[in-house]
């Protein structure tokens, strides 16, 4: 048996069609309003850049190719490079004599340090090796590997933290010297590489980019870069230039005394500076 369909059946009332057209129109403001929101998300947001301020200069071994520093107990600690002219050193501050020093082997290019309880930690450049030495005595008390270059090294109160001339900073274990978690270093979602010499400084990475006049603030959850010191100038603080003279690189904080400290390799002179209010933004 057949059963006859009605025509009527074939027409789609105008009520349908306009709910229909309603449900569209929705949909398309719901999906217009998630593409403007993601857009936005992903839009550079103004770091800021800060200027600074010179407090104090201090004399620096213009022999110095400077690779690490940090500040503990009234002296710095300084790693030099180039191989066959490494070492690391415990300086006077204020006359910049060195009252401690060892060499390290010829065939090693000391890179980042970083103290740890008693003991100090360094790097070394592309031998994926580094040594833990006696913080006192500055006796080596024996060595470990690491995967890819070593530039710089620094602590918090949980961690070593290292840079290899890539985004990537790594946290390693300080008992174990072992990888635990690794962030990327980015600017507005870019990447950003040379990360050289670091310094943990209230809460936060400080970084030199390396073959720059710029320390970056980096957050050690995200990653993400937070501020930009620029140091444009800084040099010509130093008085008379004798080449040669590199890069700036160098970074020490004495979280006693409140003090930032700045440096380069070969410079004359370590720069005792605050940072001033930014007047500009980076995007």
């Amino acid at each position: 048996m057949m059963i006859k369909k009605n025509q009527e059946d074939d027409v789609v009332s105008p009520t349908i069609l306009l709910i229909i057209s309603e449900l569209l129109s929705f949909f398309l403001l719901f999906s217009s309003i998630i593409l403007i929101c993601s857009v936005a998300s992903h839009a550079a947001t103004p770091i800021p850049v800060y200027g600074y301020k010179i407090v104090h200069s201090y004399p620096h071994d213009t022999k110095a190719f400077t690779e690490g520093l940090f500040y503990r107990n009234g002296f710095l600690y300084e790693s030099t490079g180039l191989n066959g002219h490494s070492s690391i050193r415990k300086v006077n501050l204020e006359s910049g004599k060195v009252v401690q020093q060892v060499a390290i082997e010829h065939r090693y290019f000391g890179e980042g340090i970083s103290d740890w309880k008693d003991k100090l930690v360094s790097l070394t450049w592309q031998s994926h090796l580094g040594f833990v030495w006696d913080l006192k005595s500055l006796h080596r008390q024996h060595s470990f590997d690491y995967d890819g270059e070593g530039w710089g090294l620094t602590h918090n109160d949980k961690y070593l933290i290292m840079s290899d001339g890539s985004p990537v900073i790594r946290f390693l274990d300080p008992n174990s010297l072992t990888p635990i978690r690794t962030i990327t270093v980015t600017v507005n979602g870019e990447e950003l590489p040379e990360l050289n010499e670091l310094e943990w400084v209230n809460g936060e990475i400080l970084a030199n980019v390396w073959q720059t006049d710029r320390i970056v603030r980096i957050d050690p959850d995200t990653g993400k870069v937070v501020g930009i010191i620029d140091l444009t100038g800084l040099l010509s603080q130093a008085g008379p230039i004798s080449p040669p003279v590199d890069v700036l690189n160098g970074i020490a904080w004495d979280s006693v005394g409140n003090r930032l400290f700045v440096t380069g390799k070969l410079w004359p002179k370590i720069f005792e500076i605050t940072l001033e209010h930014p007047t500009k933004t980076h995007r």
